[in-house]
């Protein structure tokens, strides 16, 4: 998955590793850490018994994410569906940004970058856009689109636009 994400989306060298989120309640099974870690601000080692070379640095380590329900709920029942389906109660976590471009601040940020990149599956709030359903006038209007929206007016009218 990080050669993947490295080469189709994020479009940079491949043995860079990308950050695990972690729910917090699971990380000290992972990760040598004995503290919260909300913010990606630190690195621990990686102890896991799952292969988690995507999120690994060449010296074992990992800028880790915890996760609560009282930080962020929703990305925390995301994570525990995940662990119920896979055992596994980490998900890789980078920046929602291609090579070159900033990072995704706006709807209409994350749908043109969904459209110009590789990535498969896009999910704002409630709603989920395949790439296999996209309609091919959406490439072409992300060619001519500007390359932010200024505000919430702006950024409503293209995205009806595009739908």
């Amino acid at each position: 998955m990080r050669d993947r994400i490295n080469a189709l989306v994020k479009m940079r060298e491949a043995f860079r590793p990308f950050a695990p989120a972690v729910l917090e309640s699971h990380s000290r099974e992972h990760f040598e850490l004995d503290h919260p870690s909300p913010f990606m601000l630190e690195t621990c080692q990686v102890i896991s018994p799952i292969d988690l070379s995507a999120i690994t640095h060449i010296d074992g380590s990992a800028r880790i994410q915890t996760v609560t329900h009282e930080t962020n709920p929703r990305f925390a029942a995301l994570l525990e569906e995940f662990y119920r389906r896979t055992g596994c109660p980490i998900l890789l976590n980078t920046s929602f940004n291609v090579r070159g471009e900033p990072i995704v601040c706006t709807t209409f940020d994350a749908i043109m970058c969904f459209v110009k990149s590789q990535i498969d599956l896009l999910i704002i709030e409630d709603f989920a856009m395949d790439r296999a359903g996209m309609p091919p006038l959406w490439e072409l209007q992300a060619q001519q689109a500007p390359e932010k929206a200024t505000d919430d007016e702006e950024v409503g009218h293209l995205v009806y636009t595009l739908l």
